[in-house]
């Protein structure tokens, strides 16, 4: 059944998100989520571990805000290739992107983190996680920004 259900959602989104740009910027925020839970669960230490899932729902949170605007972007620039789109959907593209980098970024941070020794390691290392995963979180506000501003139009 499992199949079936990937193969629906499969097509759940090219319908919604294409099978260019948009649908490869969605892809690989969700490929930085996948990492990033995967790690989690090497984590021996139960403190970091707590830390982390905080920030892993944080992240997680911000799927669905990342679905939404490369739909809505798909909408206003159909692609079925790689071209970036010009205008503000290049910013729009160039936040969303930054956000996957960023999210891959914090996904390589706990994995580094769970090969801190001490305390004031972990507690270091969670503190670069905290920073990265921000970066996130204000890659896709602004992406969101943009384009409301955009149907403000």
């Amino acid at each position: 059944m499992e199949f079936f259900g990937a193969a629906r959602q499969a097509r759940r989104d090219d319908k919604e998100l294409g099978k260019g740009i948009w649908r490869r910027t969605h892809d690989r925020f969700m490929r930085g989520l996948d990492r990033y839970h995967q790690v989690l669960e090497g984590v021996a230490d139960d403190a970091l571990y707590d830390e982390l899932v905080v920030i892993a729902n944080e992240l997680s949170a911000q799927l669905p805000q990342v679905r939404t605007c490369c739909a809505q972007a798909q909408r206003l620039h159909p692609s079925d290739g790689l071209d970036i789109p010009g205008g503000s959907l290049s910013a729009v593209h160039r936040c969303l992107s930054k956000a996957g980098n960023s999210l891959a970024a914090a996904a390589e941070a706990a994995a580094m983190a769970r090969l801190a020794t001490d305390a004031a390691g972990s507690a270091r290392a969670a503190e670069s996680v905290r920073r990265r995963a921000a970066i996130v979180v204000e890659d896709v506000a602004e992406a969101v920004r943009l384009l409301d501003g955009r149907d403000a139009r």
